[in-house]
């Protein structure tokens, strides 16, 4: 097989229209100063060509097949060329190039599977875009998986989102669902299934040998033993007692109002939380800029930056690349190790 370090890292193409093209433009122009591993991007070469020359950078973009793309990167962006030609304004969301988007994912996915590439990055997708063209799938997280098939046991892979910096790593149990569904969809086996992935991975691509995970309780003050709500000592406590009884440190339910400040954070390496929101408005106000999605669960590794689209500024030049480089360096630690295992 070949060596991690001469296989790039794969980047989608994102929704054309928002801040993805100008992202990985300005990561491939930063690639020195910022340290970035070797990477290229599934999408419409010409289309990011116009992109470079619409804000006059200097950023030669060369179609290429995936193998030479680490011998071309210190002079070009290499770019796997998809089939469907791309035609997006920025910041003019449209379902017309829906097609590109997906295929994009499928590809990069693709070639990380067969061992051309180490790890999918993905940039930001609008759901909605994808919806009205007969998108499937709740999200990013959930078509990936679809992607990645079954496993030796011939069970569908169970992904798990993680929002990952250096200060945080949390992950939500409940996803892509109304906040009125939550209590339902929380249940013991979800949240130790969940428990025993993060565990796992922590170990296995991180390296962190005895993993602790903090479960934050869904009711306020954790439900103040059942004065607020009876899902912390009906759901979560057995959930916490049967990851215990797994070996994995654990410590909850705790009231999600305190478990994000800097001294409570020194407690463990990741926190459960028990539904979108509750996950994502702490990491988002300690890291916004530096902050990454990674998937774990799935056969390879996938990464993205931990914003959105961005339509409102999309074409202007202002977008920060430092989620997406942080989930490019991210992507790189991570299939190292996972080679490395």
């Amino acid at each position: 097989m070949t060596k991690p370090a001469q296989r790039p890292l794969l980047l989608t193409q994102g929704d054309p229209a928002g801040i993805g093209p100008e992202l990985t433009l300005k990561a491939w122009l930063q690639r020195k100063e910022a340290g970035l591993p070797s990477f290229a991007v599934v999408a419409d070469p010409d289309h990011l060509a116009r992109v470079a020359q619409a804000y006059g950078w200097n950023a030669p973009v060369q179609a290429v097949e995936t193998a030479e793309a680490a011998s071309i990167f210190d002079r070009a962006l290499p770019v796997v060329p998809l089939d469907t030609t791309v035609s997006a304004e920025p910041g003019q969301p449209d379902s017309t190039y829906a097609r590109s988007v997906i295929e994009s994912i499928e590809t990069a996915v693709g070639l990380v599977r067969s061992g051309a590439g180490a790890a999918v990055v993905t940039n930001p997708i609008s759901k909605h875009v994808l919806y009205e063209a007969g998108f499937g799938h709740p999200g990013h997280t959930e078509f990936l998986a679809a992607l990645a098939g079954r496993d030796d046991g011939g069970r569908p892979y169970h992904p798990v989102m993680m929002l990952w910096s250096e200060q945080l790593a949390v992950v939500p149990v409940t996803v892509h669902i109304p906040l009125s569904a939550v209590p339902s969809a929380l249940t013991t086996e979800v949240i130790v299934r969940t428990g025993r992935i993060v565990a796992r991975e922590l170990r296995e691509r991180f390296g962190i040998s005895r993993p602790r995970l903090a479960l934050a309780g869904l009711n306020p003050h954790a439900g103040e033993n059942g004065t607020m709500g009876s899902e912390d000592a009906g759901i979560i406590v057995p959930a916490v007692e049967a990851l215990r009884a797994d070996g994995i440190e654990v410590a909850g339910p705790l009231p999600a109002d305190t478990m994000f400040h800097a001294r409570a954070r020194s407690r463990y390496d990741a926190a459960l939380a028990m539904y979108h929101d509750q996950a994502l408005i702490p990491i988002k106000t300690i890291a916004f800029d530096e902050a990454v999605n990674v998937t774990l669960g799935l056969p390879f590794v996938r990464t993205s930056p931990d914003h959105g689209t961005a339509f409102d500024i999309a074409g202007k030049g202002i977008a920060r690349p430092d989620s997406l480089m942080a989930a490019i360096r991210l992507a790189a630690r991570l299939s190292t190790r996972s080679v490395d295992a």
